[in-house]
């Protein structure tokens, strides 16, 4: 190991062996923190970006697909319960061109693909009928491609040519469509698949469309339209006109001051009105002319006579010169027609009335007539079609607003404590979590200190007086049998004060080395003295 690296982790060493036994706990659970982080942090950037490979499987073909990924070892995730199968974006083209060369996904709706199928021998039942299982596939796959439609499936009923021209039916078509989880169709979006449908198929309509979605909800009905039936066009109608008034009331007498309640009578039947109108155009030559002139010139008669005008014959001696004449013209004019028809849906507004009820209190300064024509604008009142309006200053009850505002500040305050209760059992579960750790630790700790403990020989030492000074003389050994000269005391009196310095020296440096190891050491002889 290099010297400078030696070094460095020599100090470390020694700092982190002069910690105490609190510092080296929390030590080491930062470091588990700081790791943990890194190792989070490195998963999370170190992780592919995933992309959908296919949605709107079947269970058989998501399990194929699944197989084949196993089997080339490309990781993959499975969303929207099995219907989604997700990839690493480098993956993505490379398995579907797999997977197309494999047949998969095999469960589709075919579309035009059909007639690649159809035979030189087929009959015309066939034919037909293959012809409009592929516009079908064809519009379900065009359908399900619309943002929040997981999958859709469409019926067409397309009638038969007959010669009867006069009783041709339209032809319909039923749409069956299945959101993505948490995902409603917008009326917008209705719409879109309605005209789509109608604008696919020659001579259907857009009100021959119905669509239906997974819940059962009709969102649009052969007949009536995506606008959905007259109840809910009157219920619509009635929540846009009380929203609208009930908005600019609360700006006039401020909230909860007034209440508006609209009802909207709407008509239930459909109609179809055809009407001609011809009118004569001024100063237009004729389309064509004729005439015709008719005379006869006669001779005067004999004895027979003739018939006078009241068919009496004439005297004698009277006659007529017989001139017949007569004038014929036929003159045909220009002549403008305008023929317009119409389709009256159900659901026109026949009238409403519209009733406004006001706080005394809030509303005491007020012109009620003024009020009342800001209400009928608003709202639209048309006199001339029966629309009638009733705007009333009562008092308001406060005792249900006084009710619900203590029972909301109830709740609230419940709502509260249970947060409060929530987060102290939360701290507690979490205190009870890391004080069983710290103690763990400190066990463990302590088990190792007392593992790794080394017997150090220091000797038998004398007892000493503890308030009495260490001399040369005090820790001599106890006089033996026979009698020292003067010579032979002095000489071990000097050998036992170099080996008591000695070990005096050797404590020194490990009470400096290691303090808490010493105090250890000592503590025990201490016990040990004592037994």
């Amino acid at each position: 190991m290099p010297g400078p690296l030696s070094a460095m982790t020599g100090r470390l060493g020694k700092t982190a062996g002069q910690f105490t036994l609190a510092q080296k706990t929390i030590a080491i659970i930062g470091i588990a923190v700081v790791a943990l982080g890194i190792a989070l942090l490195t998963s999370w950037l170190t992780k592919p970006a995933y992309t959908p490979l296919f949605s709107g499987l079947e269970a058989t073909d998501a399990n194929s697909i699944v197989e084949q990924l196993k089997t080339d070892g490309v990781p993959y995730e499975v969303a929207d319960g099995g219907g989604t199968i997700m990839v690493p974006e480098e993956s993505v083209y490379d398995q579907r061109l797999k997977a197309a060369g494999a047949g998969l996904p095999s469960e589709s709706s075919g579309g035009y693909s059909l007639l690649d199928e159809m035979g030189v021998t087929s009959s015309e039942f066939q034919q037909s009928v293959t012809y409009k299982r592929a516009l079908e596939g064809e519009i379900a796959k065009t359908v399900g491609a619309i943002d929040g439609v997981k999958n859709a499936s469409v019926q067409l009923a397309i009638p038969e040519d007959t010669v009867f021209v006069s009783e041709k039916a339209d032809p319909t078509a039923s749409v069956f469509v299945e959101t993505q989880n948490g995902t409603t169709l917008s009326s917008d979006q209705v719409q879109a698949i309605v005209h789509l449908t109608s604008a696919s198929v020659d001579g259907m309509q857009s009100t021959d469309v119905a669509v239906i979605d997974a819940s059962g909800t009709v969102l649009s009905a052969v007949g009536v339209g995506a606008t959905g039936s007259a109840d809910k066009q009157a219920t619509d109608y009635e929540q846009r006109i009380t929203a609208s008034v009930q908005t600019m009331l609360d700006r006039v007498v401020g909230p909860g001051n007034a209440t508006v309640a609209v009802a909207a009578d709407m008509n239930y039947e459909s109609a179809n009105r055809v009407e001609e109108s011809f009118t004569a155009p001024q100063d237009t030559p004729a389309l064509n002319e004729s005439s015709s002139t008719e005379e006869y010139t006669g001779g005067a008669g004999g004895a027979a006579g003739i018939l006078g005008s009241d068919n009496i014959a004439a005297p004698a001696g009277t006659s007529e010169d017989g001139t017949f004449r007569s004038e014929n013209s036929t003159k045909n004019n220009a002549v403008n027609k305008v023929t317009e028809t119409r389709e009256i849906p159900a659901g026109s507004l026949n009238r409403q009335t519209v009733s406004v009820a006001l706080n005394t209190n809030a509303a005491a300064g007020l012109n009620v007539a003024d009020l009342e024509a800001l209400v009928a604008s608003a709202a639209g009142i048309n006199a001339a079609r029966g629309d009638e309006i009733t705007v009333e200053m009562v008092s308001f009850n406060a005792d249900g607003a006084t009710s619900a505002r203590d029972a909301l500040a109830d709740a609230q305050a419940a709502e509260d404590a249970e947060r409060r209760a929530e987060m102290l059992r939360m701290g507690i579960i979490v205190a009870g979590i890391v004080l069983v750790l710290i103690l763990a630790l400190i066990a463990y700790a302590m088990r190792s200190r007392r593992q790794n403990r080394e017997a150090i020989d220091i000797g038998e030492l004398p007892e000493l007086d503890p308030l009495a000074p260490p001399t040369a003389l005090a820790m001599l050994p106890e006089p033996a049998a026979e009698p020292l000269d003067t010579a032979s005391m002095q000489i071990v009196a000097a050998a036992a004060a170099t080996e008591h310095d000695r070990k005096r020296a050797e404590l020194d440096a490990l009470a400096a080395q290691d303090p808490v190891r010493t105090a250890d050491y000592l503590r025990n002889m201490m016990d040990e003295s004592r037994v």
